[in-house]
């Protein structure tokens, strides 16, 4: 079974940041392409952010680039998002996840709850 297990959550004010971090099993992190999703109450999942492994790669929603950063920290089996700037549009449960460039296999973390005041 793997676990994606993500922190940093938490409430902050507009303009303010945050940084989530994701603990995933090294060979997740280095084989699958780690990203960020984020579902604010009432809408759907949306895409935030993705990191592509063994390239420099990432990829952005519109609504965060420029705002959020993606990295990864192989030596730690460690991803992050960096989030500046924050809105309350950014408020939502953050979940991190694992997607496989070979199979549909897709791992998902449980979440993490961020909540941006105005």
């Amino acid at each position: 079974q793997v676990q994606l297990v993500e922190s940093g959550g938490g409430l902050v004010h507009a303009g303010g940041s945050l940084r989530l971090s994701c603990a995933a099993p090294a060979s997740i992190v280095n084989l699958y392409r780690m990203g960020w999703y984020r579902q604010a109450p009432g809408q759907q999942r949306e895409f935030v952010a993705t990191i592509t492994p063994g390239t420099p790669v990432t990829n952005y929603a519109r609504s965060v680039k420029g705002r959020f950063t993606i990295s990864k920290d192989s030596a730690k089996n460690m991803v992050y998002l960096q989030m500046d700037n924050l809105t309350s549009e950014d408020t939502a449960v953050y979940s991190c996840t694992a997607q496989s460039l070979t199979s549909t296999t897709n791992y998902w973390g449980q979440g993490t709850q961020v909540t941006v005041s105005p």
